[in-house]
């Protein structure tokens, strides 16, 4: 009867860890994800920049710019091509960091300044991958 128990709750044990599997439930929401190569990233986290530029000369209020830089720092978590990209990536993204900072405080004054340097410094990071 003890043997019987230890392998009906084996068994049971056994099932669950298959039923549930995480790399099953992964997979499911693989599909879901859109994935980008490094160089369509860079382009998209340029295109927002640009975006960002063009609503600073056209008056726009912080918390407009603000959500255009959040969504290109958000494609630039897509550029992971390897260790220097990544290295080179991060700093890009400090850049990019303080003219949110700017954006969210709603001090647009030098906010063009940071926008240029991140605009250039992601165009340099083409040349790593």
């Amino acid at each position: 009867m003890k043997t019987i128990k230890i392998i009906v709750l084996s068994s049971l044990i056994a099932l669950a860890m298959g039923t549930f599997s995480s790399a099953a439930l992964a997979e499911a929401t693989m599909h879901d994800r859109i994935a980008y190569t490094p160089e369509d990233a860079i382009d998209l986290v340029l295109g927002e920049i640009k975006k960002a530029q063009e609503a600073v000369k056209a008056g726009a209020d912080g918390a407009t710019v603000y959500k255009i830089i959040k969504q290109a720092m958000d494609y630039s978590k897509e550029i992971n091509e390897s260790d220097v990209v990544d290295r080179e990536r991060s700093r890009s993204n400090e850049i990019l960091k303080k003219a949110r900072t700017m954006a969210k405080n709603n001090s647009m004054q030098g906010i063009e300044e940071h926008l240029e340097k991140a605009a250039k410094s992601f165009t340099d990071l083409k040349g790593f991958i």
